[in-house]
């Protein structure tokens, strides 16, 4: 008996060892979730900028380290800060990139034969190899910098209905040199003919800049107008502020309501105060780009010396915004 129990105490330990749990398919409503659970309807809250490495030469073979390229995403985040979008840090991560390389390149990053080459190769910014067909492909290390709005409710939407009638939309619009379209200045109440009066954004702009903060775009009727990549050259990828404007206009010439989304910076952005009369706030910020309404190419000035990041200007609407 003892034996038997035993026999069989062996083989149940044998199958619990061996034991697999097995993989299933669960279907998920991929498309209802998308548009009912998402802020945006189908389009992801996930921030982030893609930096390739810095060509050290103009035929872009060789390429400036990884650490270099992790200090400038550094110094990318730093200076978004400094100029007051309201952002900060949510990770960090390397992207390899495959390309096709030959010559010099091909030789010096496909031929490593030891340990030691291998070594070397955690903070180049491209390494290669050979394939099963004897093409040599390079892999390039980007880093992928994702951030988030520094305030708890991400990102902030405002409607600016459009009326017949509504001679503007009432508000500028400029960029930073790392790329962020920001609203630059908005009319105040007394302005007649203007579609933002009535949406709030007055307001959302004061708080802005109360709070130190730029008013920044994150978002046009749905789709993200926020820097995507630096280049190799070192240049950003953004969004035109001239064609923006042109895209508003249209907007406002069809009479067709739009859709802005803002990155918020604290808890108090979203209970705004009544409106109340008061001069029209100018944002100009130095080494910006020039400020452009909504109605068109025209420009305004909009720099600003050394230390008047900030400041307020009694003006009237100028002729040239929307």
């Amino acid at each position: 008996h003892c034996i038997c129990s035993s026999s069989k105490n062996d083989k149940m330990l044998a199958a619990l060892r061996d034991w697999k749990i097995a993989s299933a398919y669960e279907t998920f409503p991929w498309e209802k979730k998308m548009k009912e659970l998402l802020p945006v309807p189908e389009s992801s809250r996930f921030l982030s900028l893609l930096l390739l490495p810095k060509a050290t030469d103009g035929t872009h073979t060789r390429y400036n380290t990884l650490d270099d390229t992790l200090a400038r995403a550094d110094a990318w985040l730093a200076s978004s800060r400094a100029s007051g979008v309201p952002v900060e840090l949510a990770s960090v991560q390397t992207e390899a990139l495959l390309t096709k390389i030959s010559g010099e390149t091909a030789v010096s990053t496909v031929n490593m034969g030891s340990l030691s080459d291998l070594a070397n190769m955690s903070n180049v910014s491209l390494y290669g190899f050979e394939d099963y067909h004897g093409v040599d492909i390079g892999v390039v290390r980007a880093v992928r910098l994702w951030y988030a709005p520094s305030g708890p409710g991400g990102e902030m939407a405002v409607e600016i209905a459009l009326r017949q009638g509504d001679t503007r939309l009432g508000f500028a619009i400029s960029r930073t040199e790392e790329g962020f379209i920001y609203v630059s200045s908005v009319a105040d109440e007394s302005t007649p003919g203007v579609a933002s009066t009535r949406s709030g954004l007055l307001e959302l702009h004061r708080a802005a800049r109360r709070a130190g903060r730029l008013l920044v775009v994150s978002r046009v009727g749905g789709e993200k107008v926020l820097p995507w990549m630096v280049s190799t050259a070192g240049d950003v990828r953004c969004y035109d502020t001239v064609s923006l404007s042109q895209k508003l206009s249209l907007h406002r010439h069809a009479l067709r309501p739009i859709t802005l989304h803002f990155l918020t910076w604290d808890e108090g952005v979203l209970a705004l105060p009544p409106p109340a009369p008061g001069p029209l706030l100018m944002l100009s910020s130095e080494g910006d780009d020039e400020e452009i309404d909504a109605d068109g190419p025209e420009i305004a000035a909009g720099k600003g010396g050394k230390g008047s990041s900030f400041r307020f200007q009694n003006i009237g609407l100028p002729d040239s915004w929307l």
